[in-house]
């Protein structure tokens, strides 16, 4: 027996409370459970925007953006745009001074709509189409990142000038995360493994391509990763392979980019980022084996995404249905298609019903969407007994890889991104509407 279990009214108590670091920095519950973020309430958002809908503190965003400008200020910090592409979102990351990555000649035409400077753009991508070269040499951005050999040749026939490259390696770390998204080890689609000697061979073909200009090494490992020691030991491998390269061909490289993939806390007591920890650490481990190797310290370029606009988001709901027996379901008018991330990768979430107070116990609930899949569920957590019909869901941590990944399955619109600050929403990107889904019908 707990406390709680002693004194019923405490868990009242505690549950009017945030869980610390999974809520945006201006987010605040009241004690009517009023949930209010950047002093605008809930309630009366999705009373504006209807449901589902993305919300946005714009404060948090800029606020992490700057801590890693002032965690690393000698570093290139580049946006990865595939976290959260809009062009609200990136006059955000523009006017805190960051670089963007971005992965198809649609996320930089988002980035061009804005004129984001195309020197601090980075091309990415394990498959990146002619239209998507074409487009990247057409606005002239800073650096192409090459993940293929058929990638040198064809951006070379393409490019009229020497275009600045990056060569991604798989450096054969593995970043300890989910298997769908490690990207640092071999047996898998990105880049040119470290181990059997195949990035070295790039290196040889871009040297011997003149439209082309190698200009350092790239490397990612993966996401949600919270393990510093995995970033040191790639860094360590990259500045091996930058000194090897020097040996080999004469050619000094300058610029060393390590990826992103931070993590963030979806639950109660999962570790944060230690940003400062691993600030310190990668220049020590840069700087340690440039020093051994009698390499010059190259410039580093980082690539957060999850980390910047995670935990920025919160998702609304409102609960459509209610299903009591040996499971308490709880259906929302949301589901896989604007979150498909519990059914890609088993991701958890916290979740509140908010808006209303309840001094009901908690009792566990399966959270479910609408979408005619078994495994449109979207979490197993404690709600209030007294949930009904009509009340309002808000989920944490839900910036990044929601509104990315949504989807119209079963025909349903996606949901609005709505930014908030100082008391004010001002709505990103409308909800789609059916229009919306027929226009490109030509049958």
């Amino acid at each position: 027996m707990t406390l709680v279990d002693h004194i019923p009214t405490l868990r009242g108590s505690l549950n009017r409370r945030l869980e610390p670091g999974i809520w945006p920095r201006g987010a605040h519950l009241r004690t009517d459970n009023e949930l209010e973020i950047a002093r605008v309430e809930t309630t009366q958002l999705a009373a504006r925007f209807a449901t589902p809908a993305y919300v946005l503190d714009e404060d948090d965003i800029r606020a992490r953006c700057r801590a890693y400008r002032a965690a690393l200020p000698d570093v290139e910090i580049a946006y990865a745009g595939k976290s959260l592409m809009c062009r609200g979102v990136l006059r955000i990351i523009a006017e805190e001074g960051l670089s963007l990555d971005v992965c198809s000649a649609g996320e930089l035409a988002v980035a061009r709509s804005i004129g984001f400077p195309a020197e601090r753009i980075l091309l990415h991508g394990n498959v990146k189409t002619a239209e998507d070269l074409k487009a990247a040499l057409g606005y002239g951005v800073g650096r192409v990142v090459i993940d293929s050999l058929d990638e040198i040749h064809q951006l070379g026939a393409l490019t009229t000038t020497a275009q600045p490259v990056l060569i991604r390696v798989t450096p054969g770390v593995d970043g300890s995360t989910h298997h769908a998204i490690t990207t640092g080890v071999d047996g898998q689609k990105f880049g040119f493994s470290l181990a059997d000697g195949a990035a070295e061979r790039a290196v040889a073909r871009v040297l011997a391509e003149p439209g082309l200009r190698l200009v350092g090494l790239h490397c990612h490992i993966g996401s949600q990763i919270t393990r510093v020691a995995a970033f040191e030991e790639a860094a360590r491998r990259m500045v091996g392979l930058l000194a090897l390269i020097r040996d080999l061909h004469g050619v000094v490289l300058r610029q060393l980019d390590v990826g992103g993939g931070h993590g963030i806390p979806y639950l109660p007591g999962e570790t944060e980022f230690d940003l400062t920890g691993f600030a310190n650490r990668l220049r020590c481990a840069v700087n340690y084996e440039s020093g051994r190797r009698r390499f010059p310290v190259p410039a580093l370029t980082i690539e957060p995404g999850r980390s910047i606009v995670g935990p920025a988001g919160v998702t609304l709901y409102r609960v459509a249905v209610v299903k009591r027996g040996a499971t308490t379901f709880v259906a929302v008018d949301g589901g896989m298609s604007d979150n498909p991330r519990p059914a890609l990768y088993g991701a958890r979430y916290t979740v509140r019903m908010v808006g209303r107070p309840s001094s009901a116990p908690l009792v566990p609930v399966t959270v479910v969407g609408r979408h005619c899949e078994a495994g449109d569920v979207l979490a197993e957590v404690d709600l209030p007994a007294d949930i009904a019909a009509g009340d309002l869901l808000a989920v944490a941590a839900t910036g990044a890889y929601h509104y990315s990944l949504s989807s119209n399955y079963n025909a349903v619109g996606r949901p609005p991104l709505v930014a908030v600050r100082d008391g004010v929403a001002r709505l990103l990107v409308r909800r789609e509407t059916e229009d919306d889904l027929l226009a490109r019908d030509q049958g």
